[in-house]
């Protein structure tokens, strides 16, 4: 993989945006899926609905993730993506079911997931969302994020892959009334099992409803080398072993 996830950069700072095939073998796969199908939890992280199971915090609620995660291959993957150590600052498992059909709007992910709330020049708005606080950082610092998408299923334009508008990333958080100027020039990015999609949190992006009955299932990772200011800290950070 050294060539290709070297290009998958370079495409990733150009467009905001690749799909790297062949991350995770089958097996890989089979094994993170049975973990997940297999924890069970009670806590405000677990939501499991008709329309919608995730787990939010999924590597503090399932440790056992981290050793199938991380792999030779993904931390060669985040060696190419950063040059210094990065670690981890966010993990959620989501799975549109079949019998779901819902769609996300065109957004940017500009909000992070923080210990605490302070008064911080440049910090805000934020967010308490029942103890879960978030906030829209200073823009070099959700640049500096890089996003990867695990898909544990083939993922298409028919069970929700991602539109993206491609080097919208470059443009900092842009208003909505603005949104119709770049979505015009959005492409599909399909998905095959096994294969990780990189994605800087700027870059805009949505999914259209399913239009068959097939699982979409993703492990959602966000990585970061930047500390942030003034005693604030990443709520999931987590160091990762690049070497």
């Amino acid at each position: 993989m050294p060539g290709d996830k070297l290009g998958a950069a370079a495409q990733l700072a150009a467009q905001g945006c690749a799909v790297l095939p062949d991350v995770f073998d089958a097996d890989e796969v089979r094994g993170l899926l049975q973990i997940v199908d297999t924890a069970t939890g009670s806590s405000s992280n677990f939501r499991r609905t008709q329309d919608l199971f995730a787990i939010r915090n999924l590597l503090g609620e399932i440790p056992a993730l981290q050793g199938l995660l991380f792999t030779p291959k993904l931390r060669q993957l985040l060696a190419a993506l950063f040059p210094i150590t990065p670690y981890l600052t966010k993990a959620i498992y989501f799975d549109k079911p079949a019998q779901s059909n819902w769609l996300v709007a065109w957004h940017q992910d500009l909000m992070i997931s923080v210990d605490k709330r302070l008064e911080i020049p440049h910090f805000g708005p934020w967010t308490d969302k029942k103890g879960d606080i978030s906030v829209q950082p200073p823009r070099d610092i959700s640049e500096n994020i890089c996003t990867l998408r695990l898909h544990l299923d083939d993922c298409d334009a028919t069970n929700g892959a991602l539109k993206v508008v491609p080097g919208s990333h470059q443009h900092g958080a842009i208003p909505a009334t603005e949104l119709s100027t770049y979505t015009a020039h959005a492409i599909s990015c399909p998905s095959p099992a096994g294969s990780v999609m990189l994605m800087k949190p700027l870059t805009l992006h949505a999914s259209n409803r399913s239009t068959s009955p097939r699982p979409r299932r993703v492990i959602h990772l966000e990585f970061s080398s930047l500390n942030l200011p003034a005693g604030l800290q990443w709520r999931e950070r987590l160091n990762v072993p690049i070497v």
